[in-house]
């Protein structure tokens, strides 16, 4: 990927949890002007390292950051619709974070109910699990 297309990508996550470059720093332990040449263009895509301390101010996944920064390749989608919801679905049941009203159980919903309690979920948290 070019840097300018990932310190583009970098600045839409950052406008999109409306954060400034300093509270980036705060959470990510990652200078404030760094960020802002990486958000120009101006350096190449910093090392894993880095990514993951950005992951975690950003919300995003390491993978995800690795995979705009060009680390890896795009994965193949071999996964049904059905696998996807069912795989985030497993997930908001198994984040022990998530406490809202009472403990859901898989059995209970089918698919089109699997969906509404992640898109639920990651609406509340802000993590993004499922690419609909």
């Amino acid at each position: 990927m070019e840097e300018a297309n990932f310190g583009i990508f970098l600045k839409s996550l950052r406008d999109r949890q409306r954060m400034s470059l300093r509270d980036v720093e705060r959470e990510s332990g990652v200078s404030n002007a760094y960020i802002a040449q990486l958000e120009k263009g101006d350096r190449p895509a910093p090392s894993p390292d880095i990514l993951k301390k950005l992951a975690r101010a950003y919300n995003v996944t390491v993978r995800e950051l690795l995979l705009r920064a060009g680390y890896l390749d795009e994965p193949e989608v071999t996964a049904t619709e059905e696998q996807r919801i069912e795989a985030a679905f497993q997930y908001v049941l198994a984040d022990p974070d998530y406490k809202l009203g009472t403990r859901l159980r898989g059995e209970d919903f089918d698919t089109r109910g699997k969906r509404g309690v992640v898109i639920t979920y990651e609406t509340l948290t802000g993590k993004k699990i499922l690419s609909i």
